[in-house]
This record gives C-alpha cells, sequence and structure tokens, in this order.
C-alpha cells in the first residue's frame, strides 16, 4: 500500500463527520475494555469470596462468633458476608425484644437480607448496560460514517469529467475503515456482556441460595425453646 493510501493518511484525510464517527468509536473502545478489566477483577474477586466464606460459614464454626470476626474484618468483595451481616444482625436486635414473636423475627431478618441481595444484584450488573450499548450501536455507528464516506467518494466522482478508481478509492476506504472499527468496538463488548451476564447470573443464584440456607437455620433457632440467644449481635 503506498504512502498516500495508508490507514493513517486515510484517518487523517477523512471529513470531519468520518473523523468523528471514528473519535467516538475509539472512546467506546477504550470505555469498553476499561469496563470488561473492572468487571473481569471484580467477579474474580467475588468468585473468590464465595469460596473464602462458605468454608468458614459451613466449618461449625459459632455464628455469633463468625459475626464477630467478619465485622472486625470485613471482605467487601464478599456478597454472601454482607447478606450474612445484614440477617444476622436483624435477627439478634428483634430477639432482643423477649416479647417478639418468632415469625416476626424471621420476617425482619429475611427483609433485611433481601435489601442486600438485591443491592449485590446490582453491584454483580453494573455497567452491563453499557457493553450491551456498545456492542449493539457501534456497528451502526460504523456504517453511519461507511454511508456517509461513500456519499461523498460518489459526489466526487459526479464532479469529475473522467471516472476513474483513484477519485472514490480514498473515499471507500476511509468508509471501510469506520466499518472496521465499529466492529472492533462491537466485538468484544458483546463478548464481554454475554460472560458477565453468565458470571453474574450464576453469582447470584449462589446468594440466593446462601440466602435460603441462611433463613433456614435461623428459623429454627428462632422457633426452637432452646434457641441461642444472639441478641448481643446487635
Amino acid at each position: 500500500m503506498s504512502e498516500s493510501m495508508s490507514i493513517w493518511s486515510l484517518i487523517a484525510n477523512a471529513t470531519l463527520v468520518v473523523q468523528f464517527v471514528m473519535l467516538v468509536l475509539v472512546g467506546l473502545s477504550f470505555s469498553s475494555w476499561y469496563i470488561i478489566w473492572r468487571r473481569q477483577t471484580i467477579l474474580a474477586a467475588a468468585k473468590r469470596a464465595i469460596a473464602e466464606f462458605e468454608d468458614r460459614f459451613w466449618s461449625g464454626i459459632d455464628l455469633s462468633r463468625l459475626y464477630v470476626q467478619i465485622n472486625s474484618a470485613a471482605n467487601v468483595d464478599s456478597g454472601q458476608e454482607n447478606i450474612f451481616r445484614a440477617g444476622f444482625k436483624e435477627f439478634g436486635r428483634l430477639r432482643k425484644n423477649k416479647n417478639a414473636e418468632a415469625d416476626s423475627v424471621m420476617a425482619g431478618a429475611e427483609r433485611a437480607m433481601r435489601v442486600v441481595l438485591l443491592r449485590e444484584q446490582e453491584k454483580l450488573d453494573e455497567n452491563l448496560s453499557f457493553l450491551a450499548t456498545v456492542g449493539s450501536t457501534s456497528p451502526y455507528i460504523g456504517l453511519f460514517g461507511t454511508v456517509w464516506g461513500i456519499m461523498n467518494s460518489f459526489l466526487a466522482l459526479a464532479n469529475e469529467k473522467q471516472s476513474s478508481l483513484a477519485v472514490v478509492a480514498p473515499g471507500i476506504a476511509e468508509a471501510l475503515i469506520a466499518t472496521a472499527m465499529g466492529l472492533v468496538a462491537a466485538i468484544p463488548a458483546v463478548i464481554a456482556y454475554n460472560r458477565f451476564s453468565s458470571v453474574a447470573d450464576s453469582l447470584l443464584h449462589r446468594y440466593e441460595t446462601f440466602t435460603d440456607e441462611f433463613s433456614g437455620i435461623l428459623h429454627r433457632k428462632a422457633h426452637a425453646p432452646e434457641a441461642e440467644d444472639v441478641a448481643s449481635a446487635g
């Protein structure tokens, strides 16, 4: 490829509209990769935190002791820790009232855990909508630049007395670059969105399963006559 038809020269000589389209696509691409890196880091940390917390929770440790340990060294990446902390704290707070009914205590604890579960879901889904938007719109943005470049090429051809490929080739080439940049921005975003959505759904399912299991444990404590007094947890 000659110097006059290099990719960089085509970009530099493109019309302002096509250059703006390319700039937008570059910005979307860099933003997508930053979000991909952040999401990968956060979700990987959340998966590790699940394994660590479940090992501690199911080790047979006293729940009051586990609650104290978690409060003293909280893992911000652990959704299950947050659910456990909220549920156990509310359970203990309501149990301070000796006249509280077991069903009321359980309803309060489950409500606290549901609130935290919704917050954890928001954390897992954060920025996924942006990746979906980039993946679905970038090809169309690139197509707009392509259409604009080809249109200008044919307008330039109409003003020439003698038609030649050299007249339209640069415009068509710059237009195709816009299409390529749209695909470069879209493809990683779509792959990452599908991957992270699957991982987020899997993590959320494990959070929900833990919530149900922990609710069962608290239910037995609330209704057993010899239930351990956890009022100090509040």
